[in-house]
């Protein structure tokens, strides 16, 4: 396996070379199409359900378990966008979920930048930071997507920066007295274990999602309870790509960001609090 993979780097360096000087003379572009489908996870509240149960509730949330996505790349920049999707059952998008939904993201590796779009209860935002770095472990392994021979990646990442635009009440629920003494204690961190696969065929450092930095075009990563799966590539389409990023919102940070969404939903609770103590 191993001389597999040297024999494959020693091809795809003669490919690369052959690639760049293909596309000196034209604005290199292309776009991946990606299926996301991830597991429900219903915790304790799900032991007590039926499988009917869960067959239901797991079809009123289909349009947050499987999702479609594009990723227009170039050498350096991508963008990468959910497609439209509506509700099977009830023919309307999902309004709580898209509070806490990715945004349009663009990612640019050469000025290590991140500018996504979100929307939070009505009011847009434009989050500004540095791409967060993935300290990727390579291996030899491969395998065959299509068209492409793939190669293994996996790093472990912090949950929080895999998604930071999303919430959960478990962020904001009150410490317990045995937490509180602990005070002082760091907080330990939750990790993702991820796993991409990767081609040296289409030699750019972009994938889906928050992950990039490898040697190829990532087509398939599995995190967590979710994974995505490059469905197609079009290389050098006849319509130019746009590539752009976002414009419009307040400007703020990753940090600020959560911060913001964590302080919205703790006053939502509340005052819920209060409504129900006054009743």
């Amino acid at each position: 396996m191993k001389s597999l993979y040297a024999a494959f780097i020693a091809f795809s360096f003669l490919f690369t070379l052959t690639f760049t000087s293909e596309t000196e003379t034209q604005e290199f572009q292309g776009k991946a199409y990606y299926f996301s489908k991830s597991k429900m996870e219903l915790g304790r509240w799900g032991a007590r359900m039926s499988e009917a149960q869960k067959k239901q509730i797991q079809a009123r949330l289909k349009n947050r378990l499987e999702k479609t996505y594009v990723l227009s790349f170039d050498k350096v920049a991508s963008v990468f966008d959910e497609e439209d999707q509506i509700n099977a059952i009830s023919g309307a998008t999902d309004s709580w979920g898209s509070n806490f939904s990715r945004g349009k993201q663009y990612k640019n590796v050469k000025e290590n930048q991140l500018i996504q779009s979100q929307e939070f209860y009505g009011k847009k935002f434009l989050v500004k930071d540095k791409l967060q770095k993935i300290e990727w472990k390579m291996g030899s392994e491969s395998k065959q997507i299509g068209q492409y021979m793939c190669f293994k990646a996996t790093a472990s990442v912090p949950k929080d920066q895999l998604n930071w635009y999303n919430f959960s009440w478990r962020d904001i629920r009150r410490p317990s007295t045995t937490e509180a003494s602990e005070e002082n204690k760091e907080p330990e961190i939750e990790m993702t274990e991820v796993e991409a696969w990767y081609t040296l065929q289409i030699p750019v450092s972009h994938g889906p999602a928050e992950f990039w930095g490898l040697p190829g075009l990532i087509l398939e990563v599995s995190a967590g309870n979710t994974v995505m799966l490059c469905t197609k590539v079009v290389i050098n389409p006849d319509e130019v790509v746009e590539i752009e990023a976002p414009s419009k919102g307040k400007e703020i940070t990753i940090k600020d960001y959560q911060a913001t969404v964590k302080g919205k939903m703790q006053e939502m609770r509340d005052n819920r609090g209060r409504r129900r103590r006054s009743q």
